[in-house]
């Protein structure tokens, strides 16, 4: 159909982007697995292809272009794939009545060899267990035994129309866990529950990636800090003297230092930046479950908070602390590179200086050589001179060769002297017009 207006060429992919994220509709009983598979942000070809996969396996249509996200049946299985920006999750979900909540995981009914080529790193493989609401209350010890002794957490969500349970824990089985329990769920609303739940379990790993960076670079950034201090005082120590040898020396360590720090820079910029995008994300979700407290269980805000914030706050002082130690090194370099450039300012003066001397000097000297050059060249022409009155006295002619020359000696003088002095000008106005 066609519009009476022009359309901008990204309107549909704007208000597609709002629907990326859907919730698949869910109805008590039901069990899910979901795997994230850390592949970074160019694994997105193989990615598909892996799912392309699946789908030629249970003889489904593989479509020619899949987007971010792609949901299909798998049998009794629907599966949803979507791709984030580093990651990608695949969240399976199989209705039906179950005895044990985690005994027999819905990714035991997929093809394992396809499991084991999934690409990437596997972040996070979390079961859910979605009980009805006419399901029996579990005890205490039910709960216990379900998540293997751990410690749990737990609370109401969606205003008291579920709860929810889990360790957040590995268990032996190699899953997290977490049961949910429909007390009043509409089927979008256990969709959605079941969805931010899974996205809490996902992005919190995905946040805490950054830790182990942060304690590993935190190592060098301390080895760092304190040759700044050392290159700092030795810089100090030198104030008022000047060694170029040390100042070579102190710029190529601090040259060096910088070059380290904006390596860790490089290195952690983006995973930093990861987490704390992260646990926002995380924060998010869990203000969106609604929580109520159920009596003797943390809720999942409060654990969430005593364990993740500490690490993402981990994270926000070791990039502020690499920031300042690059600020720092910058400062440092620009003061050594100031002095320097004085000191070099100092010596093209003392330069400058002794070359004007030289130059002074030579000036004399010219000026002494100009004056023996005029006595030199008036003696030569005198005897020339004198050469030619003999001559023509000695043919009779009535001529006094002595009294001729000693009445030519000062004209012959006097020409020379004439002609280096206009030499000496006509030089210097043409090196003047050159310049």
């Amino acid at each position: 159909m066609s519009l009476p207006f022009r359309e901008h060429p990204q309107r549909h992919l704007v208000t597609a982007e709002l629907h990326a994220r859907a919730y698949d509709r869910m109805q008590a009983p039901a069990r899910v697995a979901h795997l994230a598979s850390l592949c970074g942000e160019k694994g997105t070809g193989r990615n598909v292809r892996h799912l392309k996969r699946l789908l030629r396996h249970y003889d489904r249509p593989v479509p020619d272009f899949v987007g971010q996200h792609h949901t299909e049946e798998l049998g009794s299985i629907h599966l949803r794939w979507e791709r984030h920006t580093e990651f990608v999750t695949y969240t399976f979900t199989q209705p039906g009545a179950f005895t044990d909540p985690f005994a027999d995981p819905v990714l035991n009914a997929l093809p394992q060899d396809w499991l084991c080529d999934i690409p990437g790193d596997i972040v996070t493989a979390a079961l859910v267990a979605l009980e009805p609401r006419d399901a029996r209350e579990r005890t205490g010890e039910d709960l216990a035994a379900l998540f293997e002794g751990h410690p749990i957490i737990g609370s109401e969500v969606v205003g008291g129309l579920g709860r929810a349970w889990s360790a957040l824990r590995i268990h032996s089985d190699g899953y997290s866990r977490i049961l949910v329990q429909d007390r009043g769920l509409s089927e979008n609303q256990a969709g959605r529950l079941i969805r931010r739940l899974l996205e809490i379990n996902a992005y919190r790993a995905m946040a805490l990636l950054g830790l182990p960076l942060a304690r590993e670079v935190s190592v060098c950034l301390g080895d760092a800090d304190q040759r700044l201090v050392a290159v700092a005082a030795r810089l100090a120590q030198q104030e008022g003297a000047q060694d170029p040898v040390l100042e070579e020396e102190l710029l190529a360590e601090l040259t060096s230092l910088a070059a380290e720090i904006e390596a860790v820079a490089a290195r952690t910029s983006y995973r930093f930046e990861a987490s704390r995008a992260y646990y926002r994300v995380v924060q998010q979700r869990l203000d969106q479950l609604r929580q109520g407290r159920i009596e003797g269980f943390q809720t999942f805000t409060e654990f969430l908070d005593a364990r993740l914030a500490p690490a993402i706050a981990t994270c926000n002082s070791t990039s502020h602390r690499q920031q300042d130690l690059a600020e720092r090194a910058a400062r440092l370099t620009s003061l050594l590179r100031a002095r320097v450039e004085v000191s070099l300012q100092e010596q093209n003066r003392r330069l400058l200086e002794s070359m004007d001397r030289r130059a002074k000097i030579q000036l004399r000297l010219q000026e002494t050589v100009e004056g023996l050059s005029v006595i030199a060249i008036g003696y030569y022409g005198v005897g020339l001179i004198g050469y030619a009155l003999k001559g023509l006295e000695a043919k009779g002619l009535p001529i006094d060769a002595v009294l001729g020359m000693g009445l030519a000696m000062p004209l012959v003088v006097g020409i020379a002297w004439f002609a280096l002095k206009r030499t000496r000008k006509r030089l210097h106005r043409e090196g003047s017009e050159e310049h």
